[in-house]
């Protein structure tokens, strides 16, 4: 009878350091404080998510204007569509087929597309360092596929553009093409007032001075042997001008500025999102021939 008291008592002391291990367990873990993926009183997690976190993203530009400017071609799909190319792979010089289609969520084939600057659907290739650059206007088939035919010189990776209007919202989808070889890919080149248009004209670029998430306004004054020449209607307008950012390629959208005077020169208003590099693709029109000319552009604030 004598062992039981101790047995009792030794009970009695391994139940007291449980209790003071679970009372310090307590005091070392709230059971109020918010787990790992717990919402708080506002609907927000105890920790930050990733996005929570990031700062603004170049192309938001809500720093500057308060409202994003329009950048668009960041993305393989936009507005419940999405872009799906046959075959993304290409033979360097080779001529190929290039085919894609435009389908919804459901993956539906998308046709009824809106007529912008005299076209359903405007093409635009340009290799990942800003060289290379082709603006094409594809055929739809019976299938719904676009085709055209394209050749890419040089190797390396190229981004697709497939820029168009739907239900008369603005669309620009992007992907990328791979041509075969090792790229050898160049610096962009500094920015100059004047460029040559692959057909010999040279073209004046002046610019206003406007920072990120300003509107700028673009002008190109266009002379051959010395003299203003006045171009003549392409895609609807004096001018076709397309604006890419350098490093993630943003298709920037751009706004034909009429003048009272025709042919006294091509005008565009443009709001760069970010400081940074821009290559601008001019393209006119003159003796019924395309010319297309580029332009680094840097803003600088």
């Amino acid at each position: 009878m004598s062992s039981i008291p101790k047995q009792l008592a030794t009970f009695v002391a391994v139940l007291a350091v449980l209790f003071s291990g679970g009372a310090i367990a307590g005091q070392l873990i709230d059971a109020d404080a918010p787990h790992e993926g717990d919402a708080d009183a506002s609907g927000h997690g105890a920790e930050q998510t990733h996005e929570d976190s990031e700062a603004p993203a170049a192309g938001d530009g809500a720093a500057h204007s308060g409202a994003a400017p329009e950048v668009r071609g960041l993305a393989v799909s936009d507005a419940g569509l999405r872009v799906v190319v046959e075959r993304p792979e290409l033979r360097r010089g080779e001529p190929a087929t290039l085919a894609y289609r435009i389908v919804d969520q459901s993956g539906t084939v998308v046709r009824d597309l809106d007529v912008t600057h005299e076209k359903r659907m405007h093409l635009i290739l340009a290799r990942r360092d800003l060289t290379g650059f082709q603006h094409l206007h594809p055929e739809m088939a019976r299938d719904g596929a676009w085709r055209v035919q394209v050749t890419l010189p040089e190797p390396g990776s190229y981004r697709l553009f497939a820029d168009f209007s739907y239900q008369d919202e603005a669309i620009t989808l992007a992907t990328d093409l791979r041509v075969d070889g090792d790229a050898d890919l160049v610096d962009l080149p500094a920015p100059q007032p004047v460029g040559l248009s692959d057909g010999g004209y040279d073209v004046r670029l002046d610019t206003t001075d406007a920072g990120a998430g300003e509107e700028s306004e673009l002008e190109f004054e266009i002379s051959r042997d010395g003299e203003t020449v006045s171009t003549e209607p392409y895609l609807g307008a004096g001018g076709h001008l397309v604006a890419l950012r350098e490093g993630d390629l943003a298709f920037l959208h751009v706004h034909p500025i009429e003048h009272d005077e025709q042919g006294a020169g091509v005008g565009f208003a443009a709001t760069f999102p970010t400081a940074g590099r821009y290559r601008l693709f001019l393209q006119f029109k003159h003796d019924g021939r395309v010319q297309t000319v580029a332009f680094t552009h840097r803003v600088t604030r």
